[in-house]
Order: C-alpha cells, then sequence, then structure tokens
C-alpha cells in the first residue's frame, strides 16, 4: 500500500483541525504537516500498519520540532563562578518552584549555589523561597517587600562570590509582558547582574499567548 498526496490532503485536513483545535500555533502546525508529507507521500506501507506507521510519523514531526537541551551543570563547571541565573516569567507560572527544583539538580551534581530572593513585590515570595533553601539548606539572600531587586541580586552575587558558590539563581517578581514599568526593572536586574543565563519560565496551559509573552520578555531583555 502507498499513501498519494491525494490520501495524505485528506487524512491531515482532519488532523490539521484537531491541532488547531488544541490551540497548537499555526506555525508550528505547518512544520508538522511538512514533515508529515516528507516522510509519508509515496511511502511503501504493509496494510495492516498504516495507523502506526502515522502515528510515529506524527511521533517524529513533534521531536523534531523540539531543542534538545545541553547540559547546564557542566556549563556551570565550565564557566566562571559564580555563574548567574535570572528568571523571568508572568505571574504564577512557576519560577520559584522551577528554581528550588534546579537549586536541587545542581547539588545533585556536586554545585553550590545561592539563591536571590529578587521578587520583592508579591506578597509571601521571599518565604516561599526562604522555605526552598531551608529545605535544601541553602543559603538565600534577601532584603524586605519593596526593595531594589536589583541590589539584592548583586548582594547574592557579592555572598557567591565571598564564599566561593558555583551559582546564583535570581528570583524576579512576576509581571505580565504588558508592564512597562516592570518590564524597565527587569532590565535594569540584568545591566547589574550581567547574567551568564535568562530563563523565561511559561505556564504551557496558556497555549499561543505563550508565544507573545515570550516575544516581549525576548525584545525587552533578550531571554535564552
Amino acid at each position: 500500500f502507498k499513501i498519494s498526496s491525494e490520501a495524505f490532503s485528506e487524512f491531515w485536513e482532519g488532523l490539521e483541525t484537531l491541532l488547531l483545535e488544541s490551540n497548537v500555533a499555526l506555525e508550528v502546525v505547518e512544520k508538522i504537516r511538512q514533515s508529515l508529507e516528507r516522510g509519508l507521500v509515496g511511502m511503501e506501507i504493509e496494510k495492516g500498519r498504516v495507523k502506526e506507521t502515522i502515528k510515529d510519523g506524527l511521533k517524529k514531526a513533534v521531536t523534531e520540532l523540539m531543542i534538545q537541551p545541553f547540559n547546564l551543570a557542566e556549563k556551570i563547571k565550565s564557566g566562571s563562578k559564580p555563574y548567574v541565573i535570572v528568571f523571568f516569567g508572568v505571574n504564577g507560572s512557576g519560577k520559584t518552584t522551577t528554581i528550588a527544583k534546579l537549586a536541587h539538580y545542581l547539588q545533585k551534581n556536586k554545585l553550590s549555589c545561592v539563591l536571590s530572593a529578587s521578587d520583592t513585590f508579591r506578597a509571601a515570595a521571599i518565604e516561599q523561597i526562604e522555605k526552598h533553601a531551608s529545605n535544601l539548606g541553602i543559603k538565600v539572600v534577601k532584603h524586605g517587600y519593596g526593595a531594589d531587586s536589583a541590589a539584592v541580586a548583586f548582594d547574592a552575587i557579592s555572598y557567591a562570590k565571598s564564599h566561593n558558590a558555583d551559582a546564583v539563581l535570581v528570583d524576579t517578581a512576576g509581571r505580565m509582558h504588558t508592564q512597562a514599568n516592570l518590564m524597565r526593572e527587569m532590565e535594569k536586574i540584568c545591566k547589574v547582574t550581567k547574567p551568564d543565563l535568562k530563563i523565561f519560565i511559561g505556564e504551557a496551559i496558556v497555549g499561543n499567548d505563550m508565544l507573545e509573552q515570550a516575544k516581549n520578555f525576548a525584545e525587552n531583555v533578550g531571554i535564552d
């Protein structure tokens, strides 16, 4: 059995609708189509394996879209101390929790780190990061609520330098990508800390709005 262009177009129509209804970005849908078409049209398939082959092709097409991450532990080990990572994102996307997970990952790779409580805006943000730091047995540098976020980060880096820590993980206040004053604060944090890595944390459930968020953060601070 051979899949013709006509048969592919017929099958693709239903799949395309399904992907778009599931809030998959249009450019991603187009890339999946190109990859699937390239792999399936004209291919000889056993009649009983058509469904399975299409499924495998779809998995391959989606996998091709993913960027393989680099080894962060190795990057930190080969860089200069302290390796500074700043985290950005909208409110409630999971920055602080991700920082705790990453701190734990560094510990497992025998790397020391300091946390910077640079979210001086959200109620209980400092207590949250302190709780994580306490559970992990690591140092958190903080000021008070309303303090200059960049100054907190600067102090965390100074502490890391004097204690020979491998990395500094900087938490920041969640902000919508439309809030110009908070975006400027973010630029200031980057100017002061000169981070080695700028990570945007997004919440998958927001769907296509994630693209707009990421674009805005990239324009303002050049996320990595």
